[in-house]
């Protein structure tokens, strides 16, 4: 009997082992970074107007062809190697149209010095891995072991597209009525905007009463994030935060590191800095794209 409970006591212990080694070794991998433009810079390497430029490039060739491409710069993806971990930022983003599968991701780990091209299932045709290793091997890295990033991401991103145009893919679709989107124009979260907000909302209590001023100031926010942005969930939540900050907070709030406050929606005190988001941030998203292992790799 003691014999059998020693036996199943280290067969718990060596389970126990293994689950524990394997969370281990799955926490340890890199997390694939969220979506939040068709840039995504973790490294500081490129300049904002390099991202914007970039940017600009793939959103007027996304407008113009369908297809969708996206660059990630992390600074390592070790313990996986690129190619494990760029298939899973594919699988994540899931660039490209959905059942068109026309998305290609330029992936760079800048400390380990590999780079990858994943290309959708729907580019393999004219994006091949061939194609995605000379890409890589003649416009990108040459440049890279120069210290010029941005001019071989650049050149490559460029080189890529030019081989997309030449894939004969489905149309883009006609655009439904839709007002432009906010982001392409303003940064919602530039403190000028913020301001703006506090000193119309203030009028508006001035005007019609703090309860009633706070309502009109949050639905007239809501309904411009819902015009402007496309986005119900979105409205809502800034309407509701808006009503609430002019109706039971603004009187109260000391402003952070400003050494001013809100009284009577007016706004005095000190100044403060401010805070900025790439010009692609919150208006782009992976259009439901699948990816196979296509591409190539390389290293500079």
């Amino acid at each position: 009997m003691s014999h059998a409970c020693s036996a199943l006591s280290l067969r718990g212990t060596l389970l126990l082992a293994f689950l524990l080694a394997f969370a281990f070794a799955a926490a340890a991998d890199v997390a694939v970074p969220p979506l939040t433009g068709r840039v995504v810079d973790q490294t500081g390497t490129l300049s904002a107007g390099d991202i914007a430029s970039l940017t600009s490039r793939l959103r007027d060739f996304e407008d113009r062809k369908g297809s969708q491409i996206a660059v990630l710069i992390v600074p390592t993806t070790q313990p996986e190697t690129i190619e494990q971990f760029s298939i899973r930022v594919a699988e994540a983003w899931k660039v490209g149209r959905k059942k068109i599968d026309d998305g290609a991701i330029l992936v760079i780990a800048k400390n380990d010095r590999h780079l990858r091209i994943e290309v959708g299932y729907g580019l393999e045709g004219s994006l091949t891995d061939a194609t995605s290793r000379r890409i890589i091997d003649e416009d990108i890295t040459p440049k890279f072991r120069s210290g010029d990033f941005a001019g071989g991401i650049s050149a490559g991103v460029d080189h890529m597209m030019r081989v997309v145009e030449g894939e004969q893919l489905p149309a883009p679709e006609p655009p439904h009525w839709q007002s432009p989107r906010l982001a392409d124009y303003v940064d919602p979260f530039n403190p000028v905007v913020l301001v703006g907000v506090l000193i119309f909302g203030g009028f508006l209590r001035r005007l019609l009463g703090r309860l009633l001023g706070s309502v009109a100031t949050g639905g007239l926010v809501g309904f411009l994030t819902w015009l402007f942005i496309g986005s119900l969930p979105a409205s809502v939540f800034l309407g509701v935060f808006v009503f609430l900050f002019f109706g039971f907070i603004a009187d109260a709030l000391t402003l952070a590191g400003s050494g001013g406050y809100v009284r009577g929606g007016r706004w005095s005190g000190g100044g403060g800095g401010g805070w900025s988001s790439d010009s692609d941030s919150g208006s782009f998203s992976g259009g439901g794209g699948s990816f196979g292992g296509g591409g190539a790799s390389g290293s500079w």
